[in-house]
């Protein structure tokens, strides 16, 4: 099952972002942007880079690579932090974005795939077979600084791109103070997350031992 769950999410995550970044870039040129602004818009979304983290982590774990750079998305420590930023992805979108607007034709297929059905996938494919109790309370420092680092870009680009990829992001319409509070409930959560990821590894881990038998 495993195995079917990686190569499930590859396919299907593949698929999502290849689609997405298809419909994304004529639409974002026609909004005025140039190619590589467009690009850049693409490659702006946490729910993007995030996808082709979980992307990455499916295709090292098939492949079996555990040198290099396709090797460290094969590490405990990532696919760890893999699993928490990929349920955030579901989680936010769920709770706060879906709400705000209605896609239809291919991105309503693109919207399901990349917020419910790889976030589901990989979440699975990580409980039955990623989590294996190699994760560290250290690594939550590592975790965190994924989203910090986008949070940093995402706001340090919005005066010069005169966008922003999120509204809840936006300083021109919530203030300073509430896309900071905004900012904050984010980390918050991720950090939940993170130790929910942790307890849920080692938890795994564990049961896995105790009902080998002896």
């Amino acid at each position: 099952m495993a195995r079917w769950l990686q190569i499930a999410g590859l396919a299907i995550g593949l698929a999502g972002l290849i689609l997405q970044f298809a419909i994304t870039m004529p639409a974002s040129m026609a909004a005025g942007r140039s190619l590589l602004g467009s690009v850049v818009f693409y490659f702006s979304f946490f729910t993007i880079l995030t996808n082709i983290g979980a992307v990455l982590v499916h295709l090292a774990s098939l492949r079996g690579a555990g040198t290099g750079l396709l090797g460290r998305f094969s590490s405990a420590r990532m696919r760890g932090g893999v699993a928490a930023a990929i349920a955030m992805v579901m989680i936010v979108y769920v709770t706060v974005l879906a709400p705000l607007w209605q896609p239809e034709g291919l991105f309503l297929v693109c919207d399901v795939l990349l917020h419910y059905v790889t976030p589901v996938i990989y979440l699975l494919w990580w409980l039955t077979a990623g989590a294996d109790g190699s994760t560290r309370w250290s690594d939550i420092g590592y975790w965190v600084a994924y989203p910090v680092i986008y949070l940093v870009y995402a706001l340090a680009r919005a005066p010069i791109a005169g966008e922003v990829p999120y509204p809840f992001l936006d300083i021109a319409a919530n203030g300073a103070v509430g896309v900071a509070k905004s900012a904050l409930a984010m980390t918050i959560l991720f950090l939940v997350l993170c130790v929910i990821a942790i307890v849920a590894d080692r938890g795994i881990s564990g049961f896995r031992k105790a009902a080998r038998p002896n």
